[in-house]
């Protein structure tokens, strides 16, 4: 018996490793703009709050019409390009599949496009194990706002105390708690720093430690 009506997890840098391909995308759109390129590891800090907020970021002093113009550039080649590096954290996929197995409801809150979060899944074959992909224009609303994880449980009828937000980011944390439901952050993602501002409930550093939490029957 596991100890969880509800797992919903976010994606980049959580279920996948996609830095490569975000950095390599935001770099052609530096290039576009006539800038020279980010490193990787300030690209990774940029993400998580969505595209349009992603390409503020790296254009900070860019009008609105340029960033207009620069957003949909970014969106049109990261179409092409976001399944050339990007690739499934280790254990992720194996846990996936023992939890759906184990009758575990699964689902992914990200603040990416939706269209490009289920090509995703799609192309990296994890689409089987979540009910339902919700992104960043799924709603008016992105994270930290609730209104993801609260369609959630209401779709999958889980209880608010036994539904838990999987994230790497203080993001996905402040969405747990805006939403009253708990929080696991993994260690292994983009920016797993931003813990110390927003806590989680309890950290991983490996999917198995969560799956065996929860399958283990632990009280969440």
């Amino acid at each position: 018996m596991s100890s969880a009506d509800l797992l919903i997890f976010d994606l980049d840098g959580t279920l996948i490793d996609s830095k490569r391909d975000l950095a390599s995308s935001v770099n052609a759109t530096r290039a576009w703009a006539g800038l020279p390129p980010l490193s990787l590891e300030i690209v990774s800090s940029y993400v998580g709050d969505g595209a349009p907020t992603l390409v503020r970021r790296m254009l900070p002093e860019a009008s609105q019409e340029r960033l207009a113009e620069a957003l949909r550039y970014f969106l049109d080649y990261y179409r092409e390009h976001m399944l050339d590096a990007t690739t499934v954290y280790p254990g992720v996929r194996e846990g996936l599949d023992r939890l759906h197995h184990a009758g575990v409801p699964l689902a992914i809150l990200t603040n990416k496009p939706v269209r490009f979060s289920v090509q995703l899944v799609e192309g990296l074959g994890l689409e089987m194990n979540f009910f339902r992909i919700y992104g960043g224009n799924s709603f008016e609303e992105k994270k930290p706002h609730p209104r993801g994880i609260d369609a959630l449980v209401a779709e999958s009828g889980a209880a608010r105390e036994r539904t838990m937000m999987v994230g790497d980011s203080a993001t996905d944390v402040r969405t747990a708690r805006n939403a009253r439901v708990q929080a696991c952050g993994v260690t292994w993602g983009f920016q797993p720093e931003t813990f110390a501002d927003a806590p989680p409930d309890f950290t991983v550093d490996r999917m198995g430690a969560l799956v065996e939490k929860v399958l283990v029957g632990e009280t969440l």
